[in-house]
């Protein structure tokens, strides 16, 4: 499969704004868009997708492979909340799939993180998984993978966007950087995660509540931001810049 046909797989820490950028994707009309693919197979063991229903992470790799050797490429994001260990043993995900990588300051996302989900582990906050599958295509490819930060795109939209698509082969199209409100059924099965996104018409950065625990008001969430802060710093120093 040439680049400009592989599947593009944005692989992205929780509350990095991933699904805003989702958004953008969904509004260009021209992919094949997956929002949390694998994610939702290991929930609810299984996902439709471009009209089939899969029920393993290989098959919904086969699939993406198939769809976007035909008339649509694939956009998919997926979060870093989960593992996913069978995929990272598929080489092809490494040598047929575009992966690019989101993040955003740590305090900031695990605070959202926390509001939604007070009772994630450390490890669902994601920083360190996300690290571990950019370094393990990083390994695979020799090359180091796009990086983008959810501060980034909403302070510097369109830029972010242009530079990301130009990096990974695909057109860009300045009407897709604005949508009419509204769910969508792509991320129907974790609507409350999104309720921000689909309230919005474009990127733009959501004040935070004001009664919101942060690090600096709770020392479990301290903690974790300590953990994972050197994860995000080592992801960051590759981050595409405005």
């Amino acid at each position: 499969m040439s680049a400009a046909r592989k599947p593009i797989l944005l692989w992205a820490v929780p509350r990095s704004r991933s699904t805003a950028f989702l958004r953008v994707m969904i509004e260009r009309g021209d992919l094949e868009v997956a929002h949390e693919p694998f994610s939702y197979l290991q929930a609810d063991g299984h996902v439709e997708f471009a009209g089939r229903r899969v029920t393993s992470p290989i098959e919904m790799l086969d699939l993406m492979l198939d769809v976007s050797a035909g008339e649509r490429r694939v956009f998919a994001k997926e979060t870093s909340d989960y593992t996913y260990t069978p995929l990272l043993e598929d080489k092809r995900l490494f040598s047929d799939v575009v992966n690019t990588f989101m993040i955003r300051e740590p305090r900031a996302a695990i605070s959202s993180h926390y509001a939604m989900n007070p009772g994630a582990t450390l490890d669902e906050y994601g920083f360190e998984y996300l690290h571990t599958i950019f370094d393990a295509v990083r390994s695979a490819t020799g090359e180091i993978p796009l990086v983008i930060d959810g501060d980034d795109l909403v302070a510097d939209p369109e830029p972010t966007v242009r530079a990301y698509c130009e990096r990974v082969g695909l057109d860009f199209k300045p009407e897709a950087m604005r949508w009419e409100p509204g769910r969508r059924d792509n991320w129907r099965r974790t609507d409350q995660w999104h309720a921000e996104v689909a309230e919005s018409s474009g990127l733009v950065a959501g004040k935070a509540p004001e009664r919101r625990e942060t690090p600096d008001t709770n020392e479990h969430l301290r903690r974790v931001a300590e953990h994972h802060q050197p994860f995000y710093d080592a992801l960051a120093r590759h981050r595409l810049a405005g």
